[in-house]
């Protein structure tokens, strides 16, 4: 299925005026389990798309999980372990078991994921590349207005440096944070340098995608936090990270890591080791967004994320009510799982494929 963006939305990858989509249902009963594939529908962000994600899930990931007995979710990521990488993949079909499973218990889901989760939890919101500063700058002020945490301000090489200090210029005191997508090298040392001045809150994935050794030697010459994203694959690249010192922020996305358990895993190592984390976001819908919201309310999501409103993105979402935002916080809902209404007409009108597994495994 593809649904149309409110706005386009570039970044170092390029410009967004879509997404191709894929949502997983898990079934028990009468109950009804919802993950959602954040893969995009080429592989820039990651070797994974949306094509490639819905054959590995129709004939590897899914007929190893129907029929089969699951006591606890967790149990999932460990099903699926011997089958390497494909993250977002199995982050849906897990997503789905997880939210199924909170169902059943009456649970909200983040209640399932942490034992004392907030009642509301911090936003944040990312803004693409804007042609002129101008633009830049009116975009920030809208969100400050609307009352976002912290800006997220996407740079690119041409569009970085001199862009930023006009952000910081007209807005001295807002909480700021500059995101590379990986179009960097040391060889840009002196700039990285330049950005300390403007007391950014971190600078996200600045040097290679599959990088954590030259992000050390980045982050011990300059004294802006470096956030680790598109490097970190899983809890052992996390732990990697922080021995190294690589770091001092990592950015949790669910579906890089490979879903909710290893996400609250990576979590739980940050945690032990003073490492600030938030959750990042991927253009969902409400569905992945409302499985963003329940993790973000764990106890170690220290820091405002990217899981901005519905109506942000979407003139129109899969959910009801639609995720909703009140000066700079969004309420973590207190239904059993997601906590919100999948809407079964929304998704009808849109999908233009489907496949069920059945108990034996197989496709139809």
């Amino acid at each position: 299925m593809t649904m149309e963006m409110q706005t386009p939305f570039t970044t170092s990858f390029g410009t967004q005026t879509h997404r191709d989509l894929l949502i997983v249902e898990a079934r028990s009963g009468d109950r009804v389990g919802y993950g959602e594939c954040v893969a995009g529908g080429q592989p820039f962000y990651s070797e994974e798309f949306t094509t490639g994600c819905n054959l590995m899930l129709q004939e590897v990931l899914l007929p190893l999980l129907v029929g089969r007995e699951i006591g606890h979710p967790d149990e999932v990521s460990e099903i699926l372990r011997p089958i390497r990488r494909n993250n977002m993949a199995k982050a849906a079909a897990e997503g789905a078991v997880w939210d199924l499973w909170a169902r059943h218990q009456d649970v909200p889901l983040a209640s399932a994921l942490d034992d004392a989760p907030r009642e509301r939890v911090e936003v944040g919101l990312s803004i693409g590349v804007k042609e002129t500063d101008a633009e830049l700058i009116e975009a920030v002020g809208t969100a400050v207005d609307a009352g976002y945490r912290r800006v997220k301000l996407k740079i690119t090489p041409g569009r970085d440096l001199d862009m930023l200090r006009a952000v910081r210029r007209e807005f001295p005191d807002v909480p700021m944070m500059a995101d590379a997508n990986s179009a960097y090298t040391l060889d840009d040392l002196k700039l990285f340098q330049a950005m300390d001045d403007l007391d950014l809150m971190m600078i996200e994935q600045p040097l290679a995608h599959d990088d954590i050794v030259d992000h050390r030697h980045l982050q011990a010459q300059i004294s802006t936090p470096v956030c680790l994203d598109e490097s970190v694959h899983s809890i052992d690249d996390a732990r990697h990270a922080i021995e190294l010192e690589s770091c001092q922020i990592i950015n949790i996305k669910i579906g890089r890591v490979g879903g909710l358990t290893d996400a609250k895993r990576v979590e739980a190592l940050c945690r032990e080791h003073g490492v600030d984390v938030w959750c990042g976001g991927m253009l969902e819908t409400g569905v992945g967004r409302a499985h963003n919201v329940a993790i973000a309310a764990s106890a170690g999501f220290t820091l405002p994320g990217d899981t901005a409103p519905s109506a942000r993105y979407w003139a129109e979402d899969v959910i009801e009510p639609e995720v909703t935002m009140d000066r700079g916080y969004i309420t973590v809902p207190s239904g059993p799982g997601l906590g919100y209404t999948v809407r079964g007409d929304r998704l009808d009108a849109l999908t233009t494929s489907s496949f069920t597994i059945d108990q034996d495994g197989r496709s139809a």
